[in-house]
């Protein structure tokens, strides 16, 4: 059975969406959460349902600072740091040549940035505990090209390569560090943008539904856990068959 019994996790965007509900998840599983967010009446709420396992800390994932206060609560409140969950991140969609380049680098500096800031802070705490495990959330336009999404892809992209870097640079210390590429998710982020949540709703995909934010957090929970105890360096897709192939107009009855 998945557990993560005794394990502390620090997550990030852990507000709403994929962050909140991998949140919900961990403590289930026996995880203490440091939940980290800009969302701070969110984030508060979260941590209040989630109850003793969880503290909200404000980290914005940019801010240097922010991340040194986020890993010193994880070790102070609960003892240790096992788990990162680089889920914070923003999305922007318009063609190239409307994209600034301010909203270029601001896009690169909270989805990639702000990761390689999370590992260097986390990077050191993990060694002293024997190892961990460091999940990283790009995304399906980190594994194909998307069109509209210049400043998103190229960071999706970007987190998927800085993945293995850091998993060749911290296998020594026992640290695994892997990606989650999601699709379409019923998430506040792509509100408006995504077909509604539920069965046959997403017909471009194999399984014929919108992404829930449980279906991130189950394999992220995985990824956590030692049941994945000897997979580093990997990018999984979580996107209900898209990266496979254009799915068939018309299913066949036989």
């Amino acid at each position: 059975m998945l557990t993560l019994e005794g394990r502390t996790a620090v997550i990030t965007g852990a507000a709403r969406g994929q962050g909140a509900e991998t949140a919900r998840l961990f403590a289930r599983l026996g995880a203490r959460v440091v939940l980290g967010d800009i969302r701070d009446d969110l984030g508060e709420t979260v941590a209040a349902e989630i109850g003793d396992a969880a503290l909200y800390t404000p980290l914005d994932v940019t801010d240097e600072s922010r991340w040194a206060a986020a890993v010193d609560i994880a070790l102070d409140a609960f003892g240790g740091l096992d788990i990162l969950v680089n889920n914070a991140g923003i999305f922007r969609s318009m063609p190239l040549r409307d994209e600034s380049p301010e909203a270029f680098e601001s896009t690169l500096r909270i989805n990639l940035v702000g990761p390689f800031l999370g590992i260097r802070a986390v990077r050191e705490p993990m060694i002293r505990a024997g190892g961990g495990s460091i999940v990283n959330i790009s995304s399906i336009a980190g594994l194909t090209g998307i069109a509209r999404t210049g400043g998103y892809g190229a960071s999706k992209w970007g987190l998927r390569g800085l993945t293995k870097v850091a998993a060749l640079e911290l296998g020594e210390y026992g640290i695994r560090v892997n990606s989650v590429h999601p699709g379409i998710i019923d998430t506040p982020m792509v509100e408006g943008i995504a077909p509604p949540a539920g069965p046959g709703n997403h017909p471009g995909v194999a399984l014929r539904r919108t992404g829930l934010p449980q279906d991130v957090a189950g394999l992220v929970a995985f990824l956590a856990s030692d049941a994945s105890a000897y997979l580093t360096g990997a990018e999984i897709a979580v996107d209900g068959g898209s990266t496979a192939g254009r799915a068939p107009a018309v299913t066949p009855t036989a």
